[in-house]
């Protein structure tokens, strides 16, 4: 077994592998940037060596400078996590030059089945069913729009060396064709130093479906279950889970079957993964093969008890498998949710930044539900511009879907940040869509589901008295502090109890009572609920049972409220009395003066291209500029016809949320 290793990545993925090592008694040696100098893990390794400037083009995917790093710190071997350089087989080529082991499979399994080209020739030779496209590299626009024509649209555009959504676009028409295939190359080009891209046709109401294999260096291949990952936003997953709703044993075993098949065609020695884009009807198409580490693989390790990076480990120092097909069994359901760093508010625009709060639900075990935080950040880190906004995977194991997504509910409403903006609220919606919990799922889902985007909304109902009962307990903990403290001991015998609740416009009455540390919130229409908590003022999550019930409501303090977030909702709530109530309902309400005629970056970024000039006429729709965040390229389009009056940015300028990129006339 290896004494030492290099993890050639960042963030969680490299924090990840650290833990595991760090059990398996092997020192590990983490690299890192100049933006990444007081990152989580660096902290956490043994040592740590610097390779560049912050841009990956220059650090982490600069095959020559992880290789100096392993020669510099004794690393024996490279575990090269998920994205960079895992599916270079350059890299592992190069480390092999030096006599270093990769932590993963051979080059040869990698340009097999890593070039996502090269990929389908090889599932086509064999014989697995595969979706129809064009297999060779698109020369430029006018090929792509001929190949589409040939397959029918909808069409998807591909990077060759592609992953995690990046470089991958829908074409819908051929008036798509041009701009998208555009922004797939550059997007490629930039994330993965290759900007080649295929076509392919894209199958209507698609799951995404894939199923996790291991192999050893002495020719055994089992697979460990299937996970589904149709919820996607932009061709980037964002709701991970094992086992998938739609499969029976018949199509888990078929499909498993299928994946090992096609990863000894090829050789494969190590943890990779077979994706299929399946039909509704459980058909299902060869899509493409990761060989690397998947973001997703906790739900796998949950669900089958394997730790899949361990495995990897012991795979490259030569051993043999210890468990065999028969031996896998999957226990319960996991579910992953993935926190970026983005306002779901503002069409999921990046959002960097320090993080002011950071603090995650506990791990552990409780009862017969998991609760898993893989993270690389900490409290008082920075959000960088620079890599994929990630911020942490959350995931839940339980006895049954239902139990996995109410213990995910329940762990997204405990989970505080703070100083950036972030996806929790959207991932907690999605916890109480119906169609979700229901099991009916495609890759359209958040499309078909949110079709205006992910907008703020009042809660009502059972959600609402929920919402309005926490902000009473926490009025009424706040009032009778302050009345201790003013030495207003018998005041509280001659308060009034009746309150006027008003969250998002909506107004709720309610008596507040309280015995000891019970608050009973009695509603007007009849429904009453007793509360108990520990909550102080300044505790930014309110913890407690709601008629025996546990739950956590995060809690910010504004001017004469708190802004409350629960099961999606974030609504600011005010508590008056009666007399105070009648006041506050004359009070006009402010609006924010307009700024139409500003055209405003909605994120931090880059400037790549400016596609108007001062004094041009534009149609609502007309693409404006393209701005680079986190390794996205985002398009940016007029909302209104009009002349541009004036330019106030240039390509390769750094811009601020908000900065104003160009005004109309």
């Amino acid at each position: 077994m290896f004494k030492r290793i290099l993890i050639a990545n960042r963030g969680e993925i490299a924090c990840r592998i650290i833990k595991t090592a760090r059990r398996m008694g092997i020192e590990s040696v983490a690299v890192y940037s100049e933006a990444d100098r007081e990152a989580l893990h660096v902290e956490m390794a043994d040592l740590a060596v610097a390779i560049g400037p912050p841009p990956a083009a220059q650090s982490y995917l600069v095959i020559d400078k992880i290789v100096t790093a392993c020669l510099e710190s004794g690393a024996e071997a490279v575990h090269p996590g998920y994205g960079f350089l895992s599916e270079r087989a350059a890299f592992a080529e190069a480390l092999a030059k030096a006599g270093i082991v990769f932590i993963g499979p051979n080059p040869k399994a990698i340009a097999a089945m890593g070039d996502k080209i090269e990929s389908k020739k090889a599932a086509a030779r064999a014989n697995v069913s595969t979706v129809p496209g064009y297999l060779g590299v698109i020369e430029d626009e006018e090929h792509a729009a001929r190949i589409a024509e040939e397959i029918g649209y909808p069409v998807m555009i591909k990077a060759s060396a592609g992953g995690g959504g990046k470089g991958m676009r829908i074409a819908l028409s051929k008036a798509d064709i041009a701009e998208n295939f555009a922004r797939a190359r550059s997007e490629a080009k930039s994330s993965f130093g290759d900007d080649r891209v295929f076509l392919e046709k894209f199958i209507t109401d698609p799951r995404h479906v894939e199923i996790q294999v291991l192999g050893d260096k002495h020719g055994n291949i089992i697979y460990l279950g299937e996970r589904e990952c149709s919820i996607q936003r932009r061709n980037q997953k964002v709701i991970e889970e094992s086992p998938s709703p739609l499969l029976d044993d018949k199509t888990r075993a078929k499909m498993g079957e299928q994946a090992v098949a096609l990863a000894k065609a090829v050789g494969y020695d190590s943890a990779g993964t077979v994706e299929f884009v399946a039909g509704q009807d459980r058909s299902f198409y060869f899509l493409e093969m990761n060989t690397r580490l998947q973001v997703e693989h906790p739900v796998t390790e949950l669900v089958t008890g394997i730790d899949l990076v361990e495995q990897m480990i012991r795979v490259a120092a030569g051993e043999k498998l210890k468990v065999e097909q028969g031996d896998i069994k999957l226990s319960g359901w996991a579910v992953e949710t993935r926190i970026y760093a983005e306002d779901p508010y503002r069409n999921f625009a990046p959002s960097i930044g320090r993080l002011v709060r950071y603090r995650p639900p506990a791990e552990g075990v409780r009862g017969r539900v998991t609760v898993r935080n893989d993270t690389g950040v900490f409290e008082g880190g920075e959000i960088s511009v620079y890599y994929d906004p990630m911020i942490a995977k959350l995931v839940t194991h339980a006895d049954t879907r239902i139990e996995a997504i109410d213990a995910q509910a329940d762990a997204l409403d405990a989970f505080t940040i703070e100083g950036i903006r972030h996806n929790i609220p959207f991932l907690a919606a999605i916890m109480q869509n119906p169609r979700w919990r229901a099991g009916k799922l495609s890759t359209g889902f958040i499309a078909e589901e949110f079709p205006r985007g992910f907008e703020r909304t009042t809660p009502s109902g059972a959600t609402a008295r929920v919402i309005a009962a926490v902000a009473a307990d926490i009025d009424h903990r706040m009032g009778e502090r302050k009345r201790r403290i003013s030495g207003q001991a018998n005041s509280a015998m001659t308060r009034e109890r009746r309150r006027a609740i008003t969250l998002g416009g909506e107004e709720l009455l309610a008596d507040v009572s309280s015995d000891g540390n019970t608050v009973t919130v009695a509603f007007e229409d009849g429904n009453s609920h007793g509360l108990s908590s520990n909550w102080r003022p300044g505790m930014p999550v309110w913890t407690g049972t709601l008629d025996g019930a546990a739950i956590a409501v995060h809690v910010r303090m504004i001017p004469n409220g708190f802004e409350l977030a629960y099961r999606g909702f974030e609504v600011k709530v005010f508590v008056y009395t009666e007399c105070e109530a009648r006041y506050a309902r004359l009070m006009p309400e402010k609006k924010l003066s307009g700024s139409e005629k500003s055209v405003r970056c909605p994120m931090p970024g880059l400037i790549v291209s400016l596609a108007v000039v001062e004094g041009q006429d534009v149609k609502a729709g007309e693409t404006l500029a393209v701005i680079e965040a986190m390794k996205m390229e985002n398009v940016l389009r007029a909302e209104r016809d009009g002349a541009i009056r004036i330019i106030r940015v240039k390509p390769g300028d750094s811009v601020a949320v908000d900065a104003v990129i160009m005004e109309f006339a």
